[in-house]
């Protein structure tokens, strides 16, 4: 397992409708080694605190292994890595193999798995393609967020070596699939809330769903 490569950008102003959008999807690699603190790498912003960015959602990870899937879809001429708004592009770190609380150490840091990502419009506004938005989390190639355990020092080609697998087997994938799918699987969701490392708004939506509830739409 490897970082392929690490990218951040600060938020911008883009038009979106005639008017001016937030974001800070637009994210490029940079080769020197960067700091990882427990709320971002350095240089690196997000422009709606309210739901992006925080402990939970420090880092966000996409694996390289989807770029090629995308770049059959044809959705831009060139896929540079940092494409997806992703902070760490990856090799060897697959959503169906991923665990919620999985534990890794990556430079001098380590990390752990915390939830995968649901795609905003942010997304559609980046490529100039709303439909994308529904494409991406159709693909279930979402990637995942990271919160930080320890800070340190990470940067392009450091291998990303396993720290703790966490006892509940929860992939990021089967967290994917009981929320876009709107599957009850009381076994999984359980198994789930034992997880120290899922936020408290994937907490409450699975109580609910466990006891027949709709459960709170979770805020991309």
């Amino acid at each position: 397992m490897k970082l392929i490569s690490v990218s951040v950008g600060l938020p911008r102003q883009v038009p979106w409708k005639s008017n001016a959008v937030t974001t800070g999807i637009f994210k490029a690699p940079v080769k020197r080694r960067v700091r990882l603190t427990i709320l971002n790498l350095d240089g690196d912003g997000q422009a709606d605190l309210s739901v992006h960015g925080g402990t939970a959602k420090a880092v966000y990870v996409y694996p390289s292994e989807h770029y090629d899937f995308w770049r059959d879809e044809k959705i831009a001429v060139a896929l540079p890595h940092g494409s997806f708004g992703e902070n760490f592009t990856t090799s060897g770190l697959l959503e169906d193999a991923v665990h919620i609380g999985d534990q890794f150490r990556i430079g001098t840091a380590e990390v752990v798995v915390t939830q995968p990502r649901l795609p905003c419009i942010k997304l559609g506004i980046k490529f100039g393609d709303p439909a994308l938005v529904k494409r991406f989390a159709d693909s279930r190639r979402t990637g995942f967020y990271l919160a930080v355990r320890r800070e340190g020092e990470v940067g392009a080609g450091d291998f990303i070596n396993l720290i703790a697998k966490d006892p509940n087997r929860v992939t990021v994938s089967d967290i994917t699939r009981l929320y876009l799918d709107k599957v009850t699987d009381r076994p999984i969701m359980e198994r789930a809330l034992r997880v120290a490392a899922l936020p408290a708004n994937w907490r409450e939506y699975f109580q609910d769903q466990i006891h027949g509830g709709k459960g709170k739409d979770i805020e991309a």
